[in-house]
């Protein structure tokens, strides 16, 4: 199957930086097409760990090309930083192409997203401040530059002093101090200079790739449940991480994707704030978040976790299609005798199997479980499915009776050879 894409099937950091890196090696293009880089994925190369913010995961790839498309919101100072710790660790022959559509992020998109966040107090989003939903406010609403503009001096002088206006009036209404135009504008030119080899009509590329055949890989970012539409909103990203969003945010036809990979974590975990039906507290969530290393990759913050919830999954299933997963992180398991497993919803003393539209519903759902038994031993070397304990196999023969999933793909570790292939896909 030429084109690969790869979803997160839960609130995000299933570990698609592995498995994006994993299918790398048999792609030709490896295509980012939405978010910013308050998405970090973390893969281990050569038994170093990276993590990679706005690149694709196929930089590390001198094979590869590597897409930032027009879905995407950049941060050209960030991205260049990015860039820059690759060749100072020794990646330096990699191949980059960024969307001449995609947004800029802004410095002022940064202060407004903080202060935002202070000022909602208590009803905070729990963002990473860094500048996301900002910039695409100013996508919807015709505001924003894009990194095509950088390249066409009149032309951004001409947008940047119009949406300054704008931009510098609601720092105000925070009581924060306005950009000077001349010193912005000037910053953008030579970031535009430095992004200039890169900047390109991303969508006229991936349609050739397209007619000469060439397998594409679109990796995810962030996970299902923060779609923007379908997730526990307004605890959400900015834009849609679900696969059905990629034609958009690429430039393709919408009938152009040959299969979805979804991407399930063996438990749940979330950042920020929101809903979390299955969440653990106390110890056993220490020790779930210390074994799985649940923090963030970007920002360091701890994670909350829980046990897996399949009420969720099935929910993710009925607005995407994805028939089959990779289960993730399944070696984190064996840390406990019994494993729960959520397989259903109360609401208000009823029993349901939908996923409520509304965060006061979802804030009133209480899970149902099943206990399930689990194994003490160390799978972390295991390379065939036959050999996995027979709880182990249990475990993710029950997963996908519950769910309707074909789990053809699963992870024993965070290493690219610590994986289990039960159907060969790309």
């Amino acid at each position: 199957m030429p084109l690969l894409a790869i979803q997160g099937c839960q609130w995000g950091d299933e570990g698609k930086g592995k498995i994006t890196d994993y299918f790398a090696s048999k792609a030709d293009v490896v295509v980012r097409s939405q978010g910013g880089n308050n998405a970090g994925h973390s893969i281990v190369h050569h038994g170093k760990r990276f993590a990679l913010r706005s690149l694709p995961s196929g930089i590390l790839s001198s094979k590869v090309t590597n897409v930032i498309a027009n879905g995407c919101v950049v941060n050209p100072s960030s991205l260049l930083e990015e860039i820059k710790g690759l060749q100072e660790n020794g990646i330096k022959d990699f191949k980059l192409l960024i969307s001449s559509r995609a947004q800029i992020i802004m410095p002022y998109h940064i202060d407004l997203d903080k202060a935002k966040e202070i000022a909602l107090g208590n009803s905070k989003i729990g963002t990473t401040g860094r500048g996301i939903g900002p910039c695409y406010e100013d996508k919807a609403s015709r505001l924003g530059l894009r990194l095509g503009d950088l390249l066409e001096k009149d032309y951004l002088r001409e947008r940047l002093s119009e949406t300054l206006i704008i931009k510098n009036m609601q720092l105000k209404m925070y009581n924060l101090p306005p950009y000077d135009f001349e010193t912005l504008y000037q910053s953008l030119l030579e970031l535009g200079e430095k992004l200039r080899p890169y900047i390109t009509d991303t969508s006229y590329f991936l349609n050739k790739c397209i007619k000469e055949k060439k397998k594409i890989l679109f990796e995810g970012a962030q996970g299902g449940m923060l779609c923007l539409d379908h997730g526990t909103y307004p605890y959400v990203t900015s834009s849609s991480p679900l696969a059905t969003a990629i034609p958009l945010n690429a430039g393709i036809p919408f009938n152009a994707i040959d299969d979805v990979v979804g991407l399930v974590k063996a438990y749940t975990s979330r950042v920020g704030e929101g809903p979390f039906p299955s969440e653990l507290f106390g110890d056993i969530a220490t020790t779930l978040r210390d074994r799985g290393h649940e923090y963030g990759t970007v920002t360091k913050r701890p994670r909350r976790v829980g046990w897996l919830d399949t009420q969720e999954l099935k929910y993710i299933k009925s607005v995407t299609g994805i028939t089959h997963i990779a289960l993730m992180l399944l070696d984190v398991m064996s840390f406990t005798d019994k494993i729960n497993i959520c397989i259903g919803y109360e609401l208000d003393g009823k029993k349901i199997d939908y996923m409520p539209s509304t965060i006061s519903e979802c804030e009133r759902i209480k899970p149902i479980y099943e206990q399930v038994d689990s194994w003490k031993e160390d799978i972390s070397n295991v390379t065939r499915y036959e050999d996995l304990p027979i709880n182990a196999k249990k475990y993710i023969q029950e997963i996908e009776r519950l769910t309707g999933f074909e789990v053809c793909i699963i992870s024993v570790g965070p290493d690219k050879d610590q994986t289990i292939i039960r159907k060969e896909i790309f």
